[in-house]
């Protein structure tokens, strides 16, 4: 990473990133999705930067919508869904959700987002994973912005 400039985190991926930090809350400890939102927001470092809107828009977005998203996910694992890693989970939810929600935002985007929340909370080579789950759900949900 030496030869890489730093790019300033937007406020949407900040709130990504903390969105993803409460669903993996909500994975563990099945915490309601009420409950984090108060939580993440009376922390001492609260929101910091983050888009506050979005945040609230993705957590309650992607919990309201878990169990379809789940259904949408599934034949794209290669693994059985108990065996996911909480992270992996929360970052392919929320991705998920926001490939179904927001056609605005482009389907590339969406993945690389994916990508780098694997990179910075999941696994070693987790991120991996996660593009390729994506890729597959992009491709199924988004085909004809891919293939514009």
């Amino acid at each position: 990473m030496s030869g890489e400039s730093q790019v300033p985190v937007s406020r949407r991926s900040l709130a990504r990133r903390i969105t993803i930090q409460a669903l993996y809350q909500r994975l563990v400890n099945e915490t309601d999705a009420t409950v984090l939102l108060r939580q993440f927001r009376q922390q001492e470092e609260g929101l910091g930067r983050a888009d506050p809107a979005y945040f609230e828009e993705l957590l309650l977005g992607t919990v309201g919508q878990a169990p379809e998203l789940t259904l949408m996910l599934v034949p794209h694992l290669d693994r059985p869904l108990v065996q996911l890693d909480p992270v992996e989970h929360a970052i392919l939810l929320l991705g998920a959700w926001e490939l179904t929600n927001k056609p605005e935002i482009p389907w590339k985007v969406v993945v690389n987002e994916s990508v780098n929340l694997a990179r910075t909370f999941g696994a070693e080579d987790g991120y991996k994973f996660v593009n390729g789950v994506m890729d597959k759900l992009a491709r199924q949900l988004r085909a004809v912005e891919i293939g514009a």
